[in-house]
């Protein structure tokens, strides 16, 4: 199985509009982060998108991903969603509709913006074309069987709201999380590589600061653990060389073995 970080950055993304710091005039491309997100190809070829950034197109076409076949989303909010649109020129070469999962609260989040993705009803005028989505709810704790690979929603709190991270196999991918509660540790462990938000050094209260996410590292206990939802307070090569071993910041465009 193979994962690539399709975005690290947060919702302001890296560099930041009119920031004048070091970081956001950085000539190092592991720097430049755009909206959070990824994709996993399964071992049957088979392709996961892990939410829809804003910035979805350009991603895909930098991965060369030309192909979905499933999308899991972690929650509702902008910069995890709004790329949607992007997904009807995968949905056109498709004989289906697109299957999304994500909690109930999110996929009818989802609904309620972009009504004509999920509405049959709303038909396109000829000649043109819309995505096609097919909303498939998942509880927490839910394990289903999405193309090859089991995938599991994992709930954690992300201030007063719950998000999902997901266990895919030997994968777990953690974001926008501000706590991962002992009962999402269980379910994490033993997984071989862990992703895991890491907003500021300082306390967020609806993220894991640095601090917080390296405690998460240390008791999922995975072999690897890539830090992504990054802002413009780091360097890349200078976070990367104080972390701890068996931990690295992620950057766009990254693509790991699982």
């Amino acid at each position: 199985m193979k994962l690539t970080f399709l975005g690290t950055g947060t919702s302001f993304g890296v560099p930041q509009i009119g920031c004048g710091c070091a970081v956001c005039h950085s000539h190092d491309p592991r720097d430049q982060r755009t909206r959070v997100g990824a994709a996993i190809e399964t071992d049957g070829g088979a392709i996961l998108l892990i939410d829809t950034p804003p910035e979805l197109r350009l991603q895909l076409i930098r991965a060369d991903i030309g192909r979905v076949d499933a999308v899991l989303y972690t929650h509702g909010h902008a910069d995890h969603t709004h790329g949607i649109d992007d997904l009807r020129a995968i949905t056109a070469r498709r004989d289906v509709h697109l299957p999304m999962y994500g909690s109930a609260e999110t996929l009818a989040d989802l609904a309620a913006k972009f009504l004509y993705i999920f509405d049959d009803t709303i038909r396109p005028m000829p000649g043109t074309s819309k995505p096609q989505g097919r909303a498939v709810p998942m509880a927490p704790g839910e394990t289903v069987r999405v193309a090859d690979v089991d995938v599991t929603a994992v709930a954690v709190p992300h201030g007063p709201a719950t998000v999902f991270a997901y266990r895919v196999g030997a994968l777990a991918y953690v974001t926008d999380a501000k706590a991962v509660p002992p009962d999402a540790v269980e379910m994490l462990r033993g997984a071989r590589v862990l992703v895991v938000n890491a907003l500021f050094r300082r306390p967020h209260p609806s993220h894991l600061s640095l601090a917080e996410a390296i405690h998460v590292a240390e008791e999922v206990g995975a072999d690897r653990t890539y830090l992504t939802h990054l802002t413009h307070d780091n360097f890349h090569a200078d976070l990367e060389a104080e972390l701890p071993a068996g931990i690295a910041p992620a950057f766009d465009g990254l693509t790991i073995t699982v």
